[in-house]
């Protein structure tokens, strides 16, 4: 009874994953960064050890509050430039499903 109850638990979510998988799908390549691309991602890099270098106990509100925003659009323009490995959230279902009946 067990093993029914499991085979139709795997089945209804792989269903479930298989519908929902051309939404997250992308339709175009990934693309490797330009030289123009690596050098500001180096530029950025530097920048944030230079901030998190620095003394910010002498610093007025307003100066931290500048470096606030400035970390997070250099965050934001990272995350642009250098792409990523993006799972689905039926993709991570499945993956745990599977290591939970292979272990």
């Amino acid at each position: 009874m067990k093993k029914k109850a499991y085979l139709l638990f795997a089945s209804l979510m792989l269903a479930v994953t298989v519908m929902s998988v051309p939404a997250y799908a992308s339709s175009k390549p990934k693309e490797q960064p330009t030289e123009q691309q690596l050098v500001r991602i180096e530029q950025i890099k530097d920048r944030v050890e230079e901030i998190q270098a620095m003394d910010k106990s002498n610093l007025t509100s307003q100066q931290r509050q500048d470096l606030k925003t400035e970390l997070k659009s250099m965050k934001k323009e990272a995350k642009a430039l250098g792409g990523g490995v993006y799972l689905s959230v039926g993709a991570i279902i499945i993956i745990i499903l599977l290591l939970i009946l292979l272990l």
